[in-house]
C-alpha cells in the first residue's frame, strides 16, 4: 500500500503525519481580553493531571506560548514533564542536567530536523530541560505508523460522528486528493498516534504536578484525539492556540482558546497538486 504525503497545511496537524512516514518517519469557550488571561486561566488550574497544548506548526507566537506555559507551571514547581508530539515515543531527556545543551538534548529526543525544524521547538524543550523535568517523544516511529495503515482495529474507536469528522479532516488535510481507499488507513494512523501519545502522557504523570502534552491542534480535542484515549480518572484540560478567526468547531473541543495573529495566506496545495500526478 503507498503511502500518500499531505500538504503542510496550517489548519491541520497532518503535515507532521506525512513528513514523519516520508521521512522513516476557565471559561471553556471564548476569546479572552488580554495577554494576563492566560496565566490567570493556568491560577485557577490548581490541579492537573494533564494540559494539552494544541498548536498550528508554522505559527511562532504558538510555540512561543508554549514555552511561556511550561516557564510559568515549571517556576511553581507543578510541571512533571513535558511531551511532544515532534520525538517518538522511547526518546527522552531523562538523566539529562538542567545545563544540558541543545546538541545533547536533540540526541537524546532523536530529533528529526527534517521533519521538526528545531528552532521552532528549541524554546519549549529547553525551558523544560532547564526546569529538571523530563522532555520525553510519544510520537510513533516508521514501523509503528505502517503497522497502523492496517490495524483495522483501530476503526472502532471513535463513535460514528467524530469518525466522520475524523475523515473529513484527513480528506481536507490532503486537499482532497486522497483516493477514498487510502482514506480510513490515513484515520488509523492519526487515532494510533494519539494512542501513543496518550501512553506517554500517562507514563510521565506525578502526583500533584502536571503533564503539558505539545502537539498539533487536531490531536488534543476533546472528541478526537488524545483525550479519547485518556481514562476518567485523569484531570486534564484542553487549550488550543488558533491563529487569526478560530474555527468554531475547535472552539467546541477545547477549554480554551489562545487567540494569536492572522497568518499570510499561502496556498499549500498548489504544490501537492504539482507533485501527486506522479505519485498515482
Amino acid at each position: 500500500m503507498p503511502v500518500f504525503t499531505a500538504p503542510l497545511r496550517r489548519s491541520l496537524p497532518i503535515c507532521a503525519l506525512a513528513a514523519a512516514l516520508l521521512a522513516g518517519c476557565a471559561s471553556p469557550i471564548g476569546r479572552p481580553p488580554g495577554d494576563d488571561a492566560w496565566p490567570v486561566q493556568l491560577a485557577r488550574w490548581q490541579r492537573l493531571d494533564a494540559l494539552l497544548l494544541g498548536e498550528q506548526h508554522d505559527a511562532a507566537a504558538h510555540q512561543q506560548w508554549q514555552r511561556e506555559t511550561v516557564q510559568w507551571l515549571a517556576a511553581r514547581g507543578r510541571l512533571a514533564a513535558l511531551v511532544l508530539e515532534m520525538a517518538e515515543a522511547g526518546a527522552a531527556t531523562d538523566g539529562l542536567p538542567p545545563q544540558a545543551d541543545a546538541e545533547q538534548v536533540r540526541a537524546a529526543l532523536r530529533w528529526n530536523e527534517a521533519a521538526w525544524p528545531w528552532q521552532r521547538y528549541a524554546g519549549v524543550v529547553m525551558a523544560a530541560v532547564a526546569a529538571g523535568v523530563p522532555v520525553r517523544g510519544g510520537n510513533l516511529d516508521a514501523a509503528g505508523l505502517r503497522a497502523a495503515l492496517q490495524d483495522e482495529t483501530l476503526d472502532d474507536h471513535l463513535p460514528p460522528g467524530p469518525l466522520a469528522r475524523q475523515r473529513q479532516a484527513i480528506e481536507q488535510g490532503h486537499c482532497g486528493l486522497l483516493p477514498a481507499a487510502r482514506v480510513q488507513p490515513m484515520v488509523r494512523v492519526q487515532l494510533a498516534r494519539d494512542a501513543s501519545l496518550a501512553r506517554a502522557l500517562r507514563q510521565a504523570l506525578q502526583d500533584g504536578r502536571t503533564v503539558v502534552l505539545v502537539a498539533g491542534y487536531g490531536h488534543v480535542q476533546r472528541s478526537l484525539g488524545v483525550p479519547t484515549w485518556l481514562p476518567a480518572n485523569i484531570e486534564s484540560k484542553v487549550a488550543i492556540a488558533q491563529a487569526g478567526q478560530a474555527l468554531a468547531a475547535i472552539e467546541s473541543e477545547a477549554d480554551f482558546i489562545r487567540p494569536t495573529p492572522a497568518l499570510p495566506p499561502e496556498d499549500y496545495c498548489a504544490g501537492l497538486r504539482a507533485r501527486w500526478p506522479a505519485q498515482r
